[in-house]
């Protein structure tokens, strides 16, 4: 990399940007421009999402566009996929000037898009997800099931994507559901593919195979857009990089002219960025350590359940203590464990010393333990609901008195939560579904709070984040910490788990393979190793 901070190629930009951003960012070679938006104008009753944004794409390269949340992003494409109609502005597809009334419409015209909110169809299986309305027939209109199976087997062996074309969509992990639905999107004859914040949930070896696929398509000469959080991943897969700060665009960028630091200060707007938003990618720093009281929070002797055998772990009090492994390693189902959500059906669970084996979500929630799910949409949120409704619900028999709902309590505890959290909403009576990502995230942490828990469980706890509430996060994951609670980490980002973690548990094959203090682990290759140890080692007992 060159300069911390290099100039953009055009800032801010209204009019037609120099002609040598039309040669191709990845070949060098003339490029045919696959999207131009100029000027691009939206508007929300008496919000104005987007000021002017501008934004080209060339055809054959991978244009990352980034900002913080509720910078605009999500709103310039839902406008170019045709999901909302601009209030202003130009959008011209291969130089043709257009304005999509649905997403049917920017269908037609090349574009597909994968969403943070996947449109799988979950009791379907994963064959029937790929190939719904283009299923292969015979004799009497009648759809081959043989042929369905095969052709999407074919297709997700082409890519890498290690699923089983039979099982259905709703039985999958989160993370296999993205892989579902962006292989859904590679199978289209789209000449221009969106993807939003596609590695969210997946771990470096998916990530890498995510990239394999994404780069087949750009040979082919597909566009693609790439938005993410991950600074890490734009030097890896991306060409250019514009970024978009309060409904403009502010600067697009050649990823071989930036480094870490460059791209981060672009973002928040401040050449001052903490190391807490850059080392953890580049290095490995060490943590602070955590206030460890010696006391456990919980401990799982011997623990059975389902297809479980013997899991043995303990988290002490003021611990931070991760699991790592690949999809389907069990990391996910262990906090589900924790949380009532499986049934212990052998061994031990302590709580506080207190023996324990909860029968539902509502038992554990009364023993002081807290989950921050994967997907907090489906799982974490009601998003029709306010603030203050989320807010409130693990904690309705405190804010109830003899059947009736204590609102004034409920309002004051809210609005606590959203000046502890920096939440940007305009009252506990804001919707969920008008939060940014991040922004919904803290209210999911925001329901823990009070009380603080004993055990609070976080899978992958900044997906979907920006760099700066992801900052934030990570300060009310130590404060817990720092209080006395107990806190599991899963996270697919393994510099996340250095940067969080004083032990890091190595899971796969249902069950605990081995673990590791922070302070033995020497950076990301060297957990990358352990946890690739852990699979080739053969399945035993956790210790």
């Amino acid at each position: 990399m060159s300069n911390s901070m290099s100039q953009p190629l055009h800032s801010r930009p209204n009019h037609a940007p120099p002609p040598e951003l039309y040669r191709n960012a990845r070949t060098g070679e003339r490029a045919e421009l696959a999207v131009d938006i100029r000027g691009l104008i939206k508007d929300y009753g008496g919000f104005r999402a987007l000021r002017g944004a501008s934004f080209n794409l060339q055809a054959g390269e991978v244009h990352a566009l980034m900002g913080q949340n509720g910078a605009g992003k999500s709103t310039l494409i839902k406008v170019l996929a045709g999901v909302e109609s601009a209030t202003g502005g130009e959008v011209r597809i291969f130089g043709e000037l257009k304005s999509f009334r649905s997403s049917a419409d920017a269908s037609r015209a090349g574009i597909a898009v994968v969403y943070q909110d996947l449109s799988l169809i979950p009791g379907m299986s994963v064959a029937d997800n790929l190939l719904l309305g283009r299923e292969p027939t015979g004799p009497g209109g009648l759809i081959r099931r043989s042929a369905v199976l095969t052709q999407a087997k074919e297709v997700l062996d082409s890519y890498g994507f290690k699923i089983d074309p039979r099982a259905k969509v709703e039985d999958l992990p989160f993370a296999y559901k993205q892989l579902t639905e962006i292989a859904k999107a590679l199978m289209s004859d789209a000449r221009i593919l969106i993807l939003d914040e596609p590695t969210s949930a997946l771990t470096e070896d998916e990530e890498e195979v995510l990239f394999g696929a994404v780069r087949q398509v750009v040979e082919r000469g597909v566009a693609v857009v790439y938005v993410t959080h991950r600074l890490n991943e734009v030097f890896k897969l991306c060409n250019r990089v514009t970024i978009i700060r309060d409904g403009v665009t502010d600067g697009t960028y050649n990823t071989n002219e930036l480094d870490m630091r460059g791209l981060a200060a672009a973002i928040v707007g401040s050449n001052a960025v903490p190391d807490l938003l850059t080392e953890p990618v580049v290095s490995s720093q060490p943590r602070p350590a955590s206030a460890v009281l010696g006391e456990p929070a919980i401990e799982l002797s011997n623990v059975s359940a389902d297809s479980f055998s013997d899991i043995n772990l303990r988290v002490d009090r003021g611990e931070v203590v991760g699991l790592a492994g690949p999809l389907g390693s069990g990391r996910t189902e262990i906090l589900e464990l924790m949380f009532g959500l499986r049934k212990v059906t052998s061994g031990q669970m302590r709580l506080y010393g207190a023996p324990v084996r909860f029968r539902s979500p509502m038992e554990a929630i009364a023993n002081g333990v807290g989950l921050v799910p994967e997907d907090r949409h489906a799982e974490g949120l009601v998003l029709s609901h306010s603030i203050d409704r989320n807010v409130a619900m693990p904690a309705l028999p405190r804010l109830s008195r003899c059947g009736a709902f204590l609102r004034r309590r409920s309002f004051s505890r809210s609005a606590a939560a959203i000046r502890e959290l920096s939440i940007k909403a305009e009252s506990v009576n804001t919707v969920l579904s008008s939060l940014s990502g991040g922004n919904q995230q803290k209210v999911v942490f925001a329901k823990w709070g009070d009380p603080r828990c004993k055990l609070l469980l976080l899978d992958e706890p900044t997906v979907g984040v920006d760099i700066g509430a992801r900052e934030e996060i990570y300060r009310e994951i130590r404060s817990a910490a720092a209080l006395g609670s107990g806190v599991v980490v899963v996270s697919s980002d393994l510099s996340e788990l250095l940067l969080l973690c004083d032990r890091i548990y190595m899971v796969n094959n249902q069950t605990i393979q081995g673990e590791a203090v922070r302070s033995e682990i020497r950076g990301e290759e060297d957990l990358h190793h352990r946890i690739h140890q852990s699979i080739d080692t053969p399945q035993r007992k956790s210790s």
